[in-house]
């Protein structure tokens, strides 16, 4: 069954949209609470300390660099994945624009977990509907095909490359990291199985495309 039809087709395009505009939110929580980013936001942090460029704008760069690394490890780009690359960073523009900065500890922790919160279940909302993986989402599953690493090594590695290479730029490196990469796999684990849409066959999936934890993995 093509992906673009269907009763549900609806409902996973809303899903979709839905689901990269509020990672986007979330990612601006998690940046507001200054405890420590994600690690693809660390880079995309140090980045923006060095060119005239808005938060959003160096994430659609990052991630058209990403999708490059897809060539050589024959990805291939969906729906989703275009979305991804262009919906994400000016969602979390916006998200700057309505979230004030945090003075007190107790308030950048509550901002921080309110945006790793948003973030899984957008994750959620937009792995469920089955357009594709995210550009990062790609490389890593990618990598993980074609040198037959296990997984979370893959991920390990790249995610330890992009921090190393944000912080000395400057990106936000902390408590917020650390936690970041442990509970981010779990959370959206639950909200995919919550969000899933059943498609062809009537199954009801909870594995990514191009997954971001675990069997499945976040980014943006």
């Amino acid at each position: 069954m093509s992906r673009f039809s269907g009763r549900r087709l609806p409902r996973r395009l809303t899903q979709l949209f839905v689901g990269l505009f509020l990672y986007g939110i979330g990612i601006a929580f998690m940046i507001r609470g200054a405890i420590g980013a994600a690690p693809w936001d660390v880079l995309t942090q140090g980045i923006t300390r060095h060119v005239p460029l808005t938060f959003g704008t160096v994430t659609i760069l990052v991630s058209g660099v990403v999708l490059l690394l897809w060539i050589p490890i024959r990805q291939k780009i969906g729906i989703g994945t275009v979305m991804n690359a262009l919906c994400v960073g000016p969602a979390a523009d916006v998200g700057f624009l309505l979230i004030p900065e945090a003075e007190p500890l107790w308030l950048r922790v509550l901002f921080f977990v309110i945006g790793l919160t948003v973030l899984a279940a957008a994750t959620g909302l937009y792995i469920g509907a089955h357009f594709g993986p995210g550009p990062r989402d790609g490389l890593m599953t990618g990598l993980h095909q074609r040198l037959g690493w296990p997984i979370w090594i893959v991920r390990t590695c790249l995610e330890v490359t992009v921090v190393a290479i944000g912080w000395a730029l400057g990106g936000n490196v902390g408590v917020g990291t650390v936690a970041f990469a442990l509970l981010v796999g779990p959370m959206c684990q639950f909200f995919m199985r919550v969000f899933a849409v059943r498609i062809a066959g009537g199954e009801k999936s909870t594995r990514t495309e191009g997954p971001r934890t675990g069997p499945l993995r976040v980014t943006g």
